[in-house]
């Protein structure tokens, strides 16, 4: 499972596209608010294969975006970000 990090909104075309695009791919994806990951990310994000971080976000929580990035680069776990 791959951890989309970002903040939803069903209304942000970029966002479905994101899920389409996933769902297309054979992928099982959830999304993973950015103001759900804290200092130690490991409990929100250790379950996950991979992490995305979200297109076209206005994050909530930069620190959480940013933790989830760091969290990835220091565990090597798959990251792909925009």
């Amino acid at each position: 499972m791959i951890a989309v990090v970002g903040d939803f909104n069903p209304k942000n075309p970029t966002h479905l596209f994101t899920n389409h695009a996933l769902d297309h791919a054979g992928l099982e994806f959830e999304w993973v608010p950015t103001s759900s990951i804290d200092d130690d990310p490991s409990a929100q994000l250790s379950a996950y294969r991979g992490i995305l971080i979200a297109p076209a976000s206005p994050y909530r929580n930069m620190d959480g975006a940013l933790a989830a990035i760091r969290y990835a680069r220091e565990r090597g776990v798959p990251l792909v970000g925009t």
